[in-house]
């Protein structure tokens, strides 16, 4: 074999080589492949920090293109009943479980705006069933978290694990909640210290299906994705719940613009 010939037959190789390499990179659905190998791993702090979205962010998006308190939401308000306390803080309760794609998408908008008034520790990453609607949403898991906030109380029940298995019981109390004020018993459900509460998710899962973690997370800033516009518009909304309950104050978060227009939004 001559010099020409040899030259010719090791670039054939590279580009072979080269060529096998993109389509690893570019068709292969790597996402899943990581995606499926992180679901129960714990959620690393410096993960955890990147969902302190900063308020300038919020200020450009404010609801975004989540659902508000306007017809067909499934938010309902001043439902006119005592409220609900964890000793002197007013408590936030969620309800829901990990296979439903609902729940998915919308823990990102309530770890967001949790955030903004306390801090998580021991969150793992989840996703939602792989056979049912929205497969393999991305999203974390609130059983065996810890929140802690100077100013309000999160108590969250996950009653199912991934594969429909019974994982958290309702309390009598919280069965009373949930069956007062959710009469269609769907999840996810939050109730908003008795101020108002909300059953069903104010996005759709399918704005972040198919997505990583790291691929949602990185969106979150680009005020022009389809990403932040619903889960920062989300936790926008569920920041301007929080507030009312928290009779406005710290003052830093909830004299926000943001806030101001979504309490002028949701009256």
């Amino acid at each position: 074999m001559d010099k020409k010939t040899k030259y010719l037959a090791i670039l054939a190789i590279a580009v072979i080589a080269v060529a096998v390499l993109a389509y690893m990179d570019f068709s292969a659905p790597q996402s899943s492949l990581s995606f499926n190998a992180q679901i129960g791993q714990q959620v690393p702090q410096s993960i955890v920090s990147q969902l302190n979205i900063p308020s300038s962010v919020s200020n450009r998006i404010v609801e975004g293109s989540a659902s508000t308190g306007l017809p067909n939401a499934p938010i309902i308000y001043n439902i006119n009943a005592s409220p609900l306390k964890n000793g002197t803080k007013p408590e936030i309760l969620y309800i829901g479980a990990e296979f439903c794609p609902y729940c998915a998408v919308s823990r990102w908008g309530m770890i967001i705006a949790l955030l903004r008034f306390g801090s998580f520790s021991n969150l793992h990453y989840m996703a939602s069933n792989s056979t049912d609607v929205y497969p393999n949403t991305p999203t974390f898991t609130f059983y065996n978290s810890t929140y802690q906030s100077d100013y309000i109380s999160f108590v969250s029940v996950e009653t199912a694990t991934r594969s429909y298995q019974n994982l958290q019981k309702l309390t009598d109390s919280q069965n009373n909640i949930f069956a007062a004020y959710n009469p269609g018993g769907g999840i996810p459900f939050i109730d908003f210290a008795n101020l108002s509460v909300e059953a069903g998710a104010l996005v759709t899962p399918g704005v972040i299906q198919g997505y990583s973690w790291n691929e949602t997370i990185s969106n979150l800033t680009n005020t022009n994705s389809s990403v932040s516009q619903a889960l920062v518009g989300a936790a926008d909304i569920y920041t301007t719940e929080i507030c009312r309950i928290t009779n406005m104050t710290p003052e830093s978060v909830c004299s926000q613009p943001y806030v101001v227009k979504m309490l002028k939004i949701l009256g």
